[in-house]
């Protein structure tokens, strides 16, 4: 069982964003920027690693989760743009990294991680899940 599994059933903590009976999604911990969230399908064991695996309805319903979820990021901290990236080489569990943006340079993997305090973390969580139109 990965990390994000034990994150859907509630036994480690996360910054929920927004969650359906497909997906879920929640702060990075590590954030490149303030917003920047992952989107994991809810799947059973053992969990796909690769975006490309999942089959056609799983990967219908994370993509649109991806997109309303995006939206709502957009409109709570403001960014031009949400920036998408699958990367999949962290954590053996299919996610995607939806980054705000307001220049390339946001999406730079290399660039240093934010350490926020818990209570900003929870507000930009509440921010973002208020505007996402519900899921």
């Amino acid at each position: 069982m990965t990390i994000f599994t034990k994150i859907i059933n509630g036994e480690i903590p996360s910054f929920k964003v927004a969650e359906n009976e497909h997906c879920y999604a929640f702060l990075d911990i590590n954030p490149l920027v303030k917003g920047h969230t992952l989107v994991i399908p809810k799947l059973p064991e053992p969990e796909a690693d690769y975006i490309f695996d999942l089959d056609d309805d799983t990967y219908a319903h994370l993509m649109a989760f991806a997109k309303q979820v995006a939206v709502g990021i957009k409109q709570a901290t403001g960014c031009k743009r949400v920036g998408v990236a699958v990367l999949g080489m962290e954590v053996n569990h299919v996610h995607i990294h939806l980054v705000p943006m307001n220049s390339e340079k946001d999406m730079l993997f290399t660039n240093p991680k934010l350490q926020l305090p818990a209570e900003e973390m929870a507000q930009i969580a509440n921010s973002i899940a208020q505007a996402i139109d519900p899921v």
